[in-house]
């Protein structure tokens, strides 16, 4: 399927590269030769299967969008092409200000700028130039689908910016298939997912009950916006405050509905995001909504007492600043379209303004001795055995463990067994694990 996908963009864009090549021709020629030229047709693309092409239909893009598309798209699969521009002023020994773009730090070739783009559909003519600016204005689908962008150099002229194809549509233009950031500077986001399945999942009741209201939402929350006309009176979206002790399932719930949907979980942990730098944390989650605005993703953010600990009386600039970044995240994560979870250990950060954001507010408590067993039960291996001494209904009476811990006790459990050549798990060992996970928290067993 992948290679029919990439040849089926391929064939489409060799159509799409030649039509540029003979546009900027032909613009080049009435340009310096002050001659009437023909221009060339757009391909027809109605009957293409390419994923190229439905994107072209869906938006049902003009000659213009066209143009400016390829212009962001050519130096990633074709850059010669745009050699073209590479020309000298003799008058000023230098390039021509009208042509744009830019050279790269690596990139030997012509980065297209805005002004690229007004040379070949203003022509010199300013109302036409006036109209272009609107391909890049904050309503056009460029930006609000997140498909190219401008990106002007501090306080330069708009159109000086660098037309910018994101990593997103560069793929589904070339892979044929929709892209999958890794964490990095630019996205400090992780993409989690589980082995497990609901049956795994050791909850309250009530707290199962609450995290079904979300699986709800996810399977009809389309429907009762759109087909049910609520689209104007709530806004999309679900956003979910899980709090409890660290362990207590609330990534593993967050990786469970991401795998129930299909839809890809990331994880921001907020205490690596949280900035000491003014306006850097805002920025760091600008960076992981401007992503994943259109995307089918849940966002799961971690360790959010980073931020809402941060939140004080406003007796100090450093105070005002912690929670300006505090009012950012939870307006961005009410105007998100899609699933927000934010996990906290510590409720008393949260106030009611901050409740209110929220459609619900699931408690993951420490489970009691019935779930504990529940969890020691179905974490071992099927194929192991257990000696006469190990009682998982008294181990799980006398300890009070999270999911999390337990299952680290498991693990190096079945590692002391594997260590001596067997398949039986011992009561010593068993102890030994709790007897290090209980250290951890300074705990004596």
């Amino acid at each position: 399927m992948g290679i029919q996908l990439i040849a089926a963009n391929a064939a489409a864009l060799e159509k799409e590269l030649e039509w540029f090549r003979l546009l900027a021709e032909a613009r080049m020629q009435q340009y310096f030769q002050q001659s009437v030229v023909e221009y060339p047709p757009m391909p027809d693309l109605s009957d293409d299967p390419s994923v190229y092409a439905q994107i072209i239909k869906h938006y049902g893009m003009s000659h213009a969008e066209r143009t400016i598309l390829l212009l962001a798209l050519i130096p990633h699969i074709q850059p010669q092409l745009l050699d073209i521009f590479f020309v000298k002023n003799a008058t000023y020994d230098r390039g021509f200000t009208e042509f744009g773009g830019i050279k790269g730090l690596m990139h030997g070739g012509f980065l297209p700028t805005g002004e690229t783009a007004a040379f070949l559909l203003a022509t010199g003519d300013l109302q036409q130039r006036f109209n272009l600016i609107r391909y890049f204005s904050p309503d056009h689908f460029f930006a609000k689908h997140q498909i190219l962008r401008l990106t002007p150099a501090g306080e330069e002229p708009l159109l000086s910016g660098t037309l910018s194809l994101s990593a997103e549509y560069l793929s589904l233009f070339t892979q044929g298939l929709s892209h999958r950031p890794d964490y990095n500077t630019q996205f400090p986001a992780k993409r989690i997912e589980t082995g497990m399945e609901w049956r795994d999942l050791v909850l309250e009741p009530h707290a199962m009950e609450e995290v079904e209201d979300i699986r709800t939402w996810i399977e009809h929350g389309t429907t009762l916006l759109h087909d049910w006309g609520m689209h104007n009176k709530i806004k999309p979206g679900f956003r979910s405050l899980f709090y409890g002790p660290p362990g207590t399932g609330k990534s593993l719930t967050a990786c469970l509905l991401g795998k129930t949907f299909n839809m890809d979980v990331y994880r921001i942990d907020l205490s690596m995001v949280v900035s000491k730098f003014i306006g850097e944390t805002e920025k760091n989650l600008a960076q992981v909504f401007d992503r994943a605005i259109n995307q089918q993703w849940i966002l799961f953010f971690d360790e959010a007492d980073a931020l809402f600990g941060k939140r004080t009386q406003t007796s100090s600039s450093n105070d005002r600043y912690a929670n300006q970044e505090v009012a950012y995240l939870l307006q961005r994560v009410e105007d998100f379209p899609g699933v927000v979870i934010l996990a906290t250990n510590l409720k008393a950060n949260i106030d009611e303004a901050f409740a209110r954001r929220f459609q619900s507010m699931i408690y993951f408590s420490m489970p009691g001795p019935e779930q504990r067993l529940r969890i020691w039960e179905q974490s071992f291996p099927a194929h192991i055995a257990l000696e006469d001494k190990v009682n998982l209904e008294d181990t799980a009476r006398k300890y009070e463990m999270t999911g999390g811990t337990i299952i680290n006790v498991v693990r190096y459990s079945c590692l002391m067994a594997l260590k001596r050549g067997d398949k039986t798990i011992r009561q010593k060992d068993v102890l030994a694990g709790i007897r290090k996970e209980f250290g951890k928290d300074g705990k004596i067993v």
